[in-house]
């Protein structure tokens, strides 16, 4: 073995050949590992009532932008008519020279496959304190807090002809809410003022019509009192709103801050005979929604419907990025936010192919934990679904309403996150899309993270990037091809499963590892390419090399083909594969996420480039404090 590697390295062979050579004969025992699924306790099943204090809507419906006050408070309750989608399952995929390949397989000491990747239990979950009766809305979109305003004051009309309501605002007081904060104080008359003519109406036409009372707080790792006590005072509300301050610790404990408020004015209410209602304005799902089924049962305890104005929650993912300029410097930074999932748990990749996703993708429903609080507690979840001028990564500016017709069938169970797992684990078809997610996720394996930004213009640097990378690919094409082969083996399960958003789920992750195999091929190639090609930057500004998609793929030089046994051919009909699984998605899931999520991803390309770009070298040498959103 000394020998051949002193003979390849004295002949120039190529990197790629060189990897292939070094890691085929470790590798050999890949073929041999195997994918362990944990057998679940039985269900438990869940009757839910329905109660009929309001018109039940169980999906989202569209409030118009109208910040006028309103001359009447007539109200039209809204229907959706669900349609059938039918689905076609997908063909298998079958065993591939690119699969097969010796060149797919990486280190042997480190490479995981999905069964070595533990799965969250029951125990780690929280408790869950059981179903309240269902009579919220899971969501009402709307193009911006007047819209919403107007719907709060139909609501709080509702309430206030069978009693007295004590209404109880959260702010958010993170940094990303502040420009919305302005926002909602400019729009706060209008419930008020609506609520006069209502109370108006309601006295010539001798209807009861009982008093308002209204406190601000706002909340962040800690909630606090805006206003001394419950008022009617406007000037003295919109004064309180304007008055939250940044809170600073980055903490967003919605859920602690609802409990508090139900336990501070649940009692105070009830004894004086008042209707507690909490209306929360966040734009994150919240740092502690652990405490989510205790929030449940202490607003089933009191009556209190938790009503909430907040953003859609990104697409099966948990995780979104805000743009911040630092006034000082100038630079840009893109702090996280968490945003997601719709869902209890994601139901889609969280792989992009070289990393953690970077999209801001919008799931067209809010966030699960918030979303479930509205719809047990008998609120509804204000989806504020405008642009966001700060909102950053693919999707941002997009189009993000989806066909309201279509979604309804993919709408989230929001289920207890026990009875969902339940669920999920006595489903050999969902339990097997859970442990591919799992496995490829790379923020629980950071070795599937491969560099992207910041590639090195010295030579000498530069091989050891690549040579670390080039590992990591490695192993990461093993997991794809393992991900592929227990997809193929449960594609029969497929049209026996009832629920369209596991059907999806299964379309898009499985054309999605085609695509991603093909990708991390290419990126082999791409690194092998600028090492022996050593490129000048046509930038003489520029300081380093970043990695960007581009449509067309290179083909393979014949080193390469000799050592990876793959050619341009097979290249093309894997690409060609990914295709059609990706225009299946889009047939099969119209006007949807899942589609949506297809047609982009066809868009950008199987193939990748290093350009040669100017980076601040401040962002190395200045440290920046950056808020915590």
């Amino acid at each position: 073995m000394g020998k051949l590697w002193m003979l390849i390295r004295s002949q120039g062979g190529p990197s790629l050949a060189i990897s292939a050579l070094i890691h085929s004969f470790a590798l050999a025992g890949l073929a041999f590992y195997k994918f362990t699924i944990a057998v679940a306790p039985e269900n438990v099943a869940v009757e839910t009532v329905i109660a009929d204090e309001r018109s039940q809507q169980q999906f989202d419906q569209d409030l118009s932008l109208d910040t006028r006050v309103s001359t009447n408070l007539s109200v039209s309750a809204g229907g959706m008519v669900t349609t059938s989608i039918g689905s076609a399952a997908t063909k298998a995929m079958g065993q591939s020279k690119i699969a097969a390949s010796e060149v797919m397989k990486g280190p042997a000491l480190s490479v995981a496959t999905i069964g070595d990747i533990s799965i969250p239990g029951v125990g780690e979950l929280g408790v869950d304190l059981g179903e309240g009766e269902v009579k919220g809305e899971t969501g009402a979109r709307v193009e911006g807090y007047g819209a919403a305003m107007g719907r709060v004051t139909q609501e709080l009309f509702r309430l206030m002809r069978k009693e007295p309501v004590t209404v109880v605002w959260l702010f958010d007081a993170s940094i990303s809410l502040r420009d919305d904060r302005t926002e909602i104080s400019a729009n706060f008359n209008k419930i008020y003022e609506e609520l006069k003519i209502a109370q108006t109406e309601a006295k010539s036409r001798n209807m009861k019509y009982s008093p308002l009372e209204t406190m601000i707080c706002s909340f962040g790792a800690d909630i606090k009192k805006l206003t001394s006590e419950p008022t009617g005072d406007i000037p003295a509300i919109q004064k309180a709103i304007a008055a939250v301050q940044d809170d600073e610790s980055g903490k967003e404990n919605t859920f602690a801050a609802i409990i508090k408020t139900i336990d501070e004015y649940g009692l105070k209410t009830s004894r004086s005979n008042r209707k507690l209602i909490v209306i929360v304005v966040t734009d994150e799902t919240g740092d502690d929604d652990n405490l989510l089924e205790d929030a449940v049962a202490k607003s089933d305890k009191f009556k209190a419907p938790v009503y909430f104005m907040g953003r859609e929650a990104i697409f099966g993912y948990p995780y979104a990025h805000v743009l911040w300029i630092d006034p000082a410097t100038g630079l840009h930074h893109w702090p996280r936010v968490d945003r997601g999932p719709e869902t209890e748990f994601p139901e889609c990749l969280q792989y992009d192919g070289l990393g953690g996703r970077w999209d801001s993708a919008s799931s067209g429903f809010g966030p699960y934990a918030q979303v479930r609080l509205a719809k047990e507690s008998g609120g509804i979840y204000f989806m504020l679904s405008g642009e966001e001028k700060n909102l950053i990564g693919r999707d941002a500016r997009g189009g993000r309403k989806f066909d309201d017709l279509a979604m309804k069938e993919y709408e989230p169970q929001l289920l207890s996150r026990r009875q969902y797992e339940q669920q999920r684990s006595k489903s050999e078809f969902r339990r097997t899309i859970w442990q591919v997610i799992v496995a490829l996720n790379p923020h629980l394996d950071s070795e599937l993270n491969l560099r992207r930004e910041h590639w090195s213009m010295d030579r000498a640097e530069f091989l050891k990037q690549k040579q670390t990378n080039f590992s990591r690919c490695l192993r990461s094409l093993a997991k794809l091809n393992e991900g592929i082969r227990i997809m193929d083996k449960i594609e029969k399960l497929r049209a026996k499963e009832t629920q369209p958003r596991w059907r999806a789920a299964y379309d898009l992750a499985y054309a999605q590892l085609l695509c991603y195999r093909v990708r991390q091929f290419q990126y082999l190639l791409t690194l092998n390419l600028h090492d022996r090609e050593n490129p000048t930057p046509k930038d003489p500004k520029s300081n380093e090399w970043n990695i960007t998609n581009v449509k067309d793929m290179l083909a393979p030089s014949e080193e390469e083909v000799k050592a990876s046994k793959v050619d341009m051919k097979e290249l093309e009909a894997q690409k060609a594969r990914a295709i059609e699984l990706y225009d299946q998605v889009i047939k099969n899931h119209p006007g949807t996420p899942w589609a949506r999520r297809a047609q982009q991803e066809k868009g950008w390309g199987f193939g990748f480039r290093l350009v040669d770009r100017f980076w601040d070298p401040k962002y190395n040498t200045v440290k920046v404090d950056i808020p915590k959103f």
